[in-house]
């Protein structure tokens, strides 16, 4: 068994709010925080950061001249960054691994629009440095002034929890004792939503349901994906301290064949060998509890559930999920379902989906894995206990 890596800061942002307390709090409500967002030619459902943290936003943007024209992917990272450091007494030669599924979606799509009307086919000056998907966590550590290596990589909707994987084999090899991982996905725009409802995943609006997105709902009949907003930040170190907010034990990643672009097998064979090599790696053989990636789609939500099966038969681990509540936020999602484990782990309470038949609490509460998947087939799985 490798040496285990402690968690020892975290912060993130979404439609749940800021600080630790707001967003268990907000989880201990049977009630979804996505809403209604006009894009001018059609509405759709999204998870959406609170106005208050937006204002908050707005304050760091105008803080540096050197901010007023960063995306708001940039910002979510630094504002996530910044709180998450300073829960910890390290060095400034730490590593910096943020990732994002889309990165500076808005500043991306708002440069190109002024480029494709513009009658001399130009386009503003920082539209390279503004909208390259480094500038990310070359930004975090640019405002933390950091010395150590900072990365910024996109595998679709599992970048955060690779980005994890990254910190934990940089420090492993012993090449950095510290490490800042996390995503950030600011993709709330008109063309990013118009993408997901040409795919036939995105939840359509219908007005008398409560519970727009049905993540871990068997018996829909439709998709009902939607896109959230947010973003985490989290300080990892090797061994465990009084100090670990939570424990990573174990760690699975694992590919499959394309049938199709978008695909997944039905028994989601990659998440059987990315939890498969978790328990491995932790030295275990089941666990108390799995936040699953389950985005809401048909196909997404019953091949992990089938993958899930494969691997622990009749004694399935209790089942959870967040993007009921949140949405998905594409490369954030898997770092915000380790956020979501570690608050339950720390409060030893567990977060039931309303409206699912199969979300039952368990027994104990001391170990949780956390899925997450894009397309392309490729799965990590991450093996989270107390301490």
């Amino acid at each position: 068994m490798k040496e285990k890596i402690s968690i020892t800061g975290l912060s993130s942002v979404s439609s749940l709010g800021s600080s630790p307390d707001e967003i268990w709090n907000n989880y201990l409500k049977n009630e979804t925080f996505l809403s209604v967002k006009n894009f001018e030619k059609f509405d759709a459902y999204v998870g959406e950061i609170p106005v208050y943290i937006k204002e908050e936003l707005n304050d760091l943007r105008n803080s540096d001249s050197k901010y007023k024209n960063l995306d708001s992917s940039v910002l979510f990272a630094i504002y996530t960054s910044r709180k998450a450091l300073s829960q910890v007494d390290w060095s400034a030669d730490f590593g910096v691994n943020i990732g994002s599924s889309r990165g500076a979606t808005e500043l991306f799509e708002n440069y190109y629009d002024d480029f494709k009307t513009n009658e001399f086919g130009k386009t503003a000056t920082l539209t390279s440095p503004t909208t390259t998907l480094g500038n990310i966590a070359s930004w975090v550590a640019q405002d933390l002034q950091t010395s150590g290596p900072d990365i910024s990589h996109s595998i679709t909707c599992s970048t955060a929890l690779h980005a994890v994987l990254n910190g934990i084999a940089w420090i492993r090899s012993g090449m950095s004792e510290t490490f800042l991982v996390g995503g950030s996905e600011a993709a709330n725009t008109a063309f990013t939503i118009a993408q997901m409802r040409a795919l036939k995943i995105y939840a359509p609006i219908v007005k008398e349901d409560i519970f727009p997105c049905k993540a871990l709902d068997f018996d829909k009949e439709i998709n009902t994906m939607v896109v959230g907003e947010g973003a985490v930040a989290m300080c990892l170190e090797k061994g465990v301290s009084e100090k670990s907010l939570a424990v990573i034990e174990g760690i699975g990643y694992a590919t499959e064949e394309l049938k199709h672009n978008i695909s997944i097998s039905a028994n989601a064979e990659c998440f059987q060998k990315s939890m498969k090599m978790a328990l491995k790696d932790a030295g275990l053989d089941t666990v108390d509890a799995i936040v699953m990636h389950a985005p809401g789609t048909l196909k997404g939500d019953s091949s992990e559930y089938n993958a899930i099966q494969k691997i622990f038969g009749e004694q399935i681990p209790a089942l959870t999920t967040n993007k009921w509540k949140i949405g998905h936020t594409l490369g954030t999602s898997g770092v915000l379902s380790m956020e979501l484990a570690i608050l339950m782990l720390q409060r030893q309470q567990f977060i039931e989906v309303p409206f699912s038949t199969i979300s039952k609490a368990p027994k104990k509460l001391e170990t949780i894995l956390v899925n997450s998947v894009g397309f392309g087939g490729n799965a990590v799985s991450i093996l989270l206990s107390s301490k």
